[in-house]
């Protein structure tokens, strides 16, 4: 926001001049009640005891300088215990507009993340079933949340690591081989545990109509051919749902790659360098209850095989070795006890706890007409991310699995996303776009087009409430943006959408665009819609979502 930077440089050179260092808990941020002004800044509080002078008279010092020596400033006056508000003047606002016809398409770019390497890994789901979901929530937030650090300046590589080795993987082929058993005519007893659904008994059918002499093999050799076809034949399913999805990812990553490349062993030369390992009763362990954990953990039992974490500590410990500054994962809520462990494994391997980030996906729960939804008939114990796709489109999956912050339950109504009111979320947001367009189309058939590039002086036309309200919120589309990719919440995001599509709303019903007596405020006011709609555009793009132009 051009405001806020605008705020601080002009501070800094008062701090600089009253021989005082900027704060650096200083926060500059709008004020909770707008009627004080439209930001607020804490340095008169932080810098009170240094400048010997009580934090109000400070700030009162603070406000005077402001007022004199920034001409964008209007006012600025202290409040409270020690803040400064200040309220910008409407020129300073109009220039926005400019702003977004100059960026266009880049309007909101930042530079945040300085070019730094992220590696995103997100979705990960095994290979064992179709996505749910669950899984979708997973692939809108992972997906967004890259968008979006690129756009705040971070080099972004997106992941995927497929579980493709282990005892699930080997579940899923005896499954699958029963299966095949049971559609040859001859049924053998189940394990207590095996994967169900329809979709197993359809892999079985087309791998029995393919290979009719599959079911006479022995049951290691069936059922490890069934492993292989099966898996194969899931992750392509998964790889055309989150095509479908609009999800991204770049790599798609081996779990078995891990193991045949000697990663694992890498992994553990790693800790045992730094001291963090030792053998106890045949077993292989890390000591994380020396790096905060609650006690330590097994990397390889006393059979030999490994422990799932052993197998994580490779991968991450690969992740870095491929160069990368942070590593983000997108893990479900279930995780949740597992990131501290996985800090000591950071830890451990000499790379900085905070270079590692997780970001949570809650559960979530479809309701239609606000009644729980039954499972899916496909899944046999879950509705699929392809089932919700039918049902409500794109569109509305990724706006409403983006809607609240990842960490929360998410209630998601299927016949409330179908609605073409304004009581839908997806609605309000992508009509307000489309009416946008629908003003500027008409503009144009009534031959009143605005120039690409918009003469400063127009803008002053721009003067109602309404007006200042739409320019100020548009103004503040980048702060979203870097507040959102500092604390990796896209659903910050979606949160700004819905209210500037509110400001859109309101206006269009007090406010008439075209004017036949007042062609200057026409042109002012088409320009302001123009940058509404690119604004708008800008948002739905980081989620993932169309902007429709005509609805």
């Amino acid at each position: 926001m051009r405001a806020t930077e605008n705020l601080r440089n002009a501070l800094k050179k008062i701090l600089d001049e009253e021989g005082l260092v900027w704060p650096a808990k200083t926060v500059i941020e709008p004020p909770r009640d707008a009627g004080f002004g439209d930001l607020s800044v804490n340095a008169a509080m932080l810098l009170a005891r240094e400048a010997r002078v009580p934090p109000r008279e400070l700030a009162q010092k603070f406000a005077r300088a402001l007022k004199e020596r920034c001409p964008d400033v209007e006012n600025a006056e202290a409040a409270g215990q020690g803040f400064c508000n200040v309220t910008f003047a409407p020129a300073f606002w109009r220039k926005v507009v400019l702003d977004v016809e100059s960026a266009k398409d880049a309007y909101g770019t930042g530079t945040l993340g300085g070019g730094n390497k992220v590696l995103l890994e997100y979705v990960s789901a095994n290979p064992t079933g179709p996505l749910h979901i669950g899984h979708g929530r997973g692939a809108a937030v992972g997906d967004s949340l890259a968008r979006l650090l690129r756009k705040t300046g971070y080099d972004v590589q997106t992941e995927y690591y497929i579980n493709d080795a282990g005892r699930q993987m080997r579940l899923l082929g005896l499954s699958v081989w029963l299966a095949v058993r049971e559609l040859a005519g001859r049924p053998a007893e189940k394990p207590e545990e095996y994967y169900r659904g329809a979709y197993i008994a359809d892999i079985a059918r087309e791998m029995l109509d393919a290979a009719p002499d599959l079911a006479d093999l022995p049951q290691e050799e069936g059922a490890e051919r069934c492993r292989q076809w099966a898996g194969g034949k899931i992750l392509d399913g998964i790889k055309e749902d989150l095509q479908r999805f609009r999800v991204e990812h770049e790599v798609w990553f081996s779990e078995k790659s891990l193991l045949d490349d000697g990663a694992v062993d890498a992994g553990f030369a790693a800790l045992t360098r730094a001291g963090y390992t030792f053998s106890d009763e045949g077993a292989f362990w890390f000591a994380t209850s020396r790096l905060g954990d609650d006690r330590d953990r097994v990397l390889k039992k006393s059979d030999g095989n490994l422990t799932y974490f052993a197998t994580d500590i490779a991968y991450h410990h690969n992740k870095y070795k491929r160069g990368y500054t942070r590593l983000i994962d997108v893990w479900g809520a279930d995780h949740h006890g597992y990131i501290p462990r996985m800090r000591a494994a950071v830890a451990a391997m000499g790379e900085a706890p905070e270079s590692f980030d997780v970001v949570l996906i809650q559960l979530v729960t479809l309701l239609r007409d606000g009644k729980p939804v039954g499972m899916s008939t496909r899944a046999g114990t879950f509705v699929t991310l392809a089932e919700v796709m039918d049902e409500v489109g794109e569109d509305a999956a990724r706006f409403m699995f983006l809607s609240r912050k990842s960490d929360s339950p998410l209630d998601f109504d299927l016949e409330l996303v179908k609605k073409r009111t304004l009581d839908n979320p997806v609605y309000y947001v992508q009509y307000a776009h489309a009416r946008v367009c629908a003003v500027l189309r008409r503009a144009s058939e009534r031959g009143v087009v605005p120039g690409e590039n918009t003469e400063p002086a127009l803008l002053e036309y721009l003067d109602t409430p309404e007006d200042m309200g739409l320019l100020r919120k548009i103004a503040v589309f980048e702060d979203v943006l870097a507040q959102a990719s500092r604390y990796l919440a896209p659903h910050h995001v979606s949160v700004y959408l819905m209210e500037l599509a509110g400001l859109l709303h309101s206006y269009y019903a007090k406010q008439q665009v075209l004017l036949t007596d007042d062609p200057e405020r026409s042109l002012a006011r088409l320009a302001l819609m123009r940058a509404v709609g690119q604004t708008l555009r800008n948002g739905l793009d980081i989620l993932g979502v169309s902007a429709p132009e005509t609805m």
